[in-house]
C-alpha cells in the first residue's frame, strides 16, 4: 500500500510548497492537468462543483475539456464561495463560454467530475451538497473523484452520505481517508498524482 498522511500534514504540506516551491494558481493548474489526464471523458460531461479549492480543480478540468473540444458544463452549487484562485480560473471558464448552471441535469450526463467537497470535510453532508451527491450516486454516469469522494472525512474515510466514484484521483499524496472506512466501497478505482507538492510530516504505510 502507497505512503498515507493525514488531512493536516496535507493542509500544512499544500502550506509550504506555496510559500516556498510553486505558486498557489500553478499549484490549482497542475491538479485540474492531472485530474483531466487520468479521466476518461465521454460528453457531455457534468462538473459538479462545492466550495474553494476543490471547485477551483473542476474549473481548471472544465477548461481543459473546452479545449478539446468536449462538451461540458459546471453546475455550480454555491455562488459565493469561491476562492481567490478558484475565482480566477471560473472567469477562464466563463470566457471560454463554458455553460454554468445551478442544478444539472444529472441523468444526461455520460461523465460526472465530482468537485464538491475535500479532503478537509467532516461531519454531516447538508444541502444543496447532499441532493447533488443522491443525484450523482442515480446517475448512471462514469463518476471521477478530484481527490476524495465527497462526503468521506479525509482521515476516517468515513460518511454518512457519500459519492461513489469509477475513479478517485488523489492530489499530492493519498490520504488515509483512501483506505479507511467506506473508502473500498466508496471507490472502484484509485490513483494518486504527484504534483509537486513537497511532503513536510509524517508518512504512514497502513498496511
Amino acid at each position: 500500500m502507497p505512503l498515507c498522511v493525514s488531512t493536516e500534514v496535507m493542509r500544512a504540506s499544500d502550506k509550504w510548497t506555496i510559500e516556498n516551491l510553486v505558486p498557489s494558481k500553478e499549484l490549482m493548474a497542475r491538479a485540474g492537468k492531472a485530474i483531466f489526464e487520468q479521466g476518461r471523458w465521454e460528453a457531455p460531461v457534468g462538473i459538479i462543483c462545492g466550495k474553494g479549492n476543490n471547485a477551483g480543480d473542476g474549473f481548471v478540468v472544465a477548461s481543459l475539456l473546452k479545449d478539446q473540444g468536449i462538451d461540458c458544463e459546471i453546475v455550480l452549487l454555491y455562488d459565493d464561495a469561491f476562492s481567490e484562485d478558484g475565482r480566477y480560473f471560473y472567469d477562464i471558464c466563463n470566457a471560454k463560454g463554458i455553460r454554468t448552471v445551478s442544478d444539472g441535469v444529472y441523468g444526461r450526463y455520460k461523465t460526472i467530475l465530482d468537485c464538491i467537497f475535500g479532503t478537509g470535510f467532516k461531519g454531516e453532508v447538508k444541502e444543496p451538497a447532499r441532493s447533488a451527491i443522491e443525484k450523482i450516486n442515480a446517475s448512471g454516469a462514469y463518476v471521477i473523484s478530484a481527490d476524495i469522494n465527497s462526503g468521506l472525512n479525509g482521515d476516517t474515510g468515513l460518511g454518512d452520505l457519500y459519492v461513489r466514484s469509477d475513479l478517485t484521483v488523489s492530489i499530492g499524496t493519498f490520504k488515509y481517508g483512501h483506505f479507511l472506512g467506506h473508502a473500498k466501497e466508496a471507490m472502484k478505482s484509485k490513483v494518486n498524482c504527484d504534483i509537486g507538492i513537497k511532503i513536510i510530516g509524517e508518512t504512514k504505510d497502513l498496511e
